[in-house]
């Protein structure tokens, strides 16, 4: 196999739903069906092009019912404390919101926004200054398929980052050495290249952080304010000559003095570590990681990064992402059968791909803030009992899932293992009504109903069988077809209770379409079908995908 040819083949349902599972945070049914057919790469760059009807959505709003100032933007007005940490989190809803819409553009953007937020990592907790965070989720979302250069100058200088990294206690005097080592170990060249050698030393480290001094963020948390931005402040920075190691051929970076020596010699270091051999291998191993297989195999190496590091550093594309996205996502390695089940769900793909399959609408922002705020807070609250705390991660690492080597793994333990059912459950046995009329569920009698020809002509069409019913509920749900030993347990195990032949099925369910409003003919439906698919999510839950 050429490893990074372009896959030929056109997608099938099965090849597109890896396709959308991968890139986005999970299909629905109609995009499936709509990239089914389609090559490799017009999937591809359709899912690049369609980040351009993301790019300026509706800003946070107070989601908070029965304000003055209920469905407002609050990003406009002057700081508050006392909202502070409310805010904090409506703009964790907001983007959540955004991975989660279902309008017909499916797109790249939220996914590999989420890659560059886990790898240049702020946190809420630190920041605390919510128009930081907002400004810094921006910067990734207009920048996440831009060029990586342009992004590691602007997300140093970013308010966030300066205040997350201690860059704003970064003077001459006192120098501050964390964002010099983790713009080198997280951002950049890694601490390790593949054989385990380090790629750069603490001479460096210290280097680095002389080159940084100076920066700082103003405004931070003080009520009131209208405004805040990164100033360099040329008094507390260190003019000296900055040296290297050998690890960056002895670089000399020139110490400067006056209002753009900030600027220069930020270039200049940004410059020299996207020089390092390193650099582009390492971006490209986690881009695999996120995208393809946490196991990255000598050959993989060989056979993949390397050249793809080669293609983001060449002259030609000078670190721009988005071709290299493109060469990934469209490549045959990509569509490798070894590759397609291969990465344990994070709870991201896990709620937001269960609610976008089953196209549990989002209400709109700036005319349902209240019915999308609570149905934020259940997602966004899933996923932080499941470990995944979008903008506010444990550490500089990140979620450290996606940090350690066979990262998905670890999605997985002891206290995740029946929370995860726990949530599934509740969209079969529903409680929670996002708007009146609107109960956030899995709908099994519309579903099925829907299946259904002729509902309410009992005498002349045939019922639907126990195996359309899983047939119809596990389309797209599961990376592979399931083998029909799995399917006979699901249905006169599972389904039918092993108690009962499938033929009861049909006498039910007719019975159910001659009175369907008879409640306990409703509830035998409810109850068996509920049963099934509660089975089928937790199989699921636990599939690589």
């Amino acid at each position: 196999m050429a490893y990074l040819d372009t896959y030929a083949t056109p997608l099938t349902a099965g090849t597109a739903a890896h396709l959308l599972r991968r890139a986005t945070f999970g299909p629905t049914q109609q995009e499936i069906t709509a990239f089914t057919g389609k090559t490799a790469t017009q999937a591809v760059d359709l899912l690049i092009s369609n980040a351009s009807y993301r790019a300026s959505p509706a800003a946070p709003v107070e989601m908070e019912t029965g304000r003055s100032d209920s469905g407002q933007p609050f990003l406009n007005k002057p700081f508050t404390d006392t909202r502070a940490s409310v805010y904090s989190t409506y703009i964790q809803y907001w983007w959540i919101g955004l991975m989660a819409e279902q309008n017909g553009y499916p797109s790249v953007l939220e996914k590999i926004t989420a890659f560059w937020q886990n790898h240049f990592v702020t946190a809420i907790s630190s920041v605390e200054d919510y128009r930081f965070t907002d400004r810094y989720l921006r910067f990734l979302r207009a920048n996440a398929l831009g060029n990586f250069r342009d992004m590691t100058v602007g997300i140093t200088k970013d308010p966030a980052m300066l205040i997350y990294q201690n860059g704003n206690e970064n003077t001459k005097e006192q120098p501050n050495e964390n964002y010099g080592r983790e713009l080198q170990e997280l951002f950049t060249v890694g601490q390790k290249d593949f054989a385990g050698n380090h790629n750069y030393t603490e001479q460096d480290v210290k280097a680095a952080a002389q080159v940084l001094t100076g920066w700082q963020a103003t405004n931070r948390l003080k009520v009131g304010s209208t405004s805040f931005e990164t100033i360099f402040t040329a008094e507390r920075h260190d003019t000296t000559n900055k040296v290297f190691s050998s690890k960056y051929n002895n670089t000399t970076i020139t110490g400067r003095s006056g209002a753009t020596a900030g600027d220069a010699e930020l270039t200049d270091l940004v410059n020299m570590l996207l020089s390092h051999p390193e650099t582009p291998k390492f971006i490209c191993r986690k881009l695999y990681r996120w995208y393809v297989n946490p196991n990255v195999t000598q050959e993989i190496e060989d056979q993949v990064i390397i050249p793809l590091a080669n293609l983001f550093s060449s002259p030609s594309n000078n670190f721009a992402i988005a071709p290299v996205l493109r060469k990934l996502l469209t490549s045959n390695v990509f569509f490798d059968s070894s590759n397609i089940g291969a990465i344990v769900k994070a709870p991201s793909e896990f709620i937001i791909g269960t609610i976008r399959l089953f196209s549990q609408p989002v209400p709109d922002i700036t005319t349902e803030y209240g019915p999308f705020r609570i149905m934020m807070n259940f997602m966004n609250n899933s996923m932080i009992n499941l470990q995944l705390n979008f903008l506010n991660q444990p550490s500089v690492f990140g979620s450290l899932p996606y940090y350690q080597t066979g990262y998905s793994r670890n999605w997985i333990n002891g206290t995740t293992l029946g929370l995860r059912g726990y949530r599934t459950d509740s969209l079969i046995y529903p409680s929670l009504e996002i708007k009146p009329g609107y109960l956030l569920q899995i709908d099994v009698l519309k579903i099925l109903t829907a299946l259904q020809p002729n509902f309410s002509d009992v005498a002349n069409t045939a019922a639907i069988s126990c195996e359309q019913v899983l047939a119809e509920f596990s389309k797209n749900m599961y990376t592979h077809e399931l083998p029909q030993t799995q399917k006979d347990f699901l249905i006169d195990k599972i389904m039918m209770m092993n108690s009962s032949p499938r033929t009861t099925w049909v006498r039910e369910w007719d019975a159910y379409r001659t009175f369907p409003t008879d409640t306990a003919k409703q509830n035998i439906i409810l109850w068996r079908t509920r049963t099934l698919m509660k089975h089928m999510l937790r199989m699921a839950e636990y599939q690589l995908f």
